[in-house]
């Protein structure tokens, strides 16, 4: 299978948080890298900017019109945001650790994949026969 159609079945399949999901999981195995290997100057500014793209980016779409969430919801996402923005330039002044952007991370990610389960039961129980006769 070529790499194109790879990607245009995963996006068919995979689901909006599970897609933040997944980039979640590879931005913060990369924050994990660079503080198991104690990465500084490049290697750490490049794992660092990744996250803060990504969490720029979640921003932007919290602050999109049309966004569905609850309004309070966008609100903490986007302070979440601002606090990693500003938490990232602490970790490349060594004047804070990458833990605190590692937990924020997946605690976020912890919610996304409850959401999958619940958006999973859903789509289950809505596409189940709600009676035999229905399948007669």
């Amino acid at each position: 299978m070529s790499y194109q159609a790879y990607k245009t079945a995963q996006n068919t399949t995979e689901s909006a948080s599970q897609t933040e999901y997944r980039l979640l999981a590879q931005v913060t195995n990369a924050l994990m890298t660079a503080k198991d290997k104690e990465y500084s100057g490049v290697q750490l500014v490049e794992a660092l900017d990744w996250n803060r793209r990504v969490w720029s980016v979640f921003a932007a779409d919290c602050g999109a019109k049309g966004n569905q969430l609850p309004h309070q919801l966008r609100a903490n996402i986007i302070s979440l945001s601002i606090w990693v923005s500003k938490h990232s330039s602490k970790v490349m002044r060594k004047q804070a650790k990458l833990d605190d952007l590692i937990n924020i991370n997946r605690t976020i990610m912890e919610g996304l994949a409850d959401q999958a389960k619940l958006q999973a039961k859903a789509n289950a129980g809505a596409s189940a026969p709600t009676s035999i006769n229905s399948t007669l």
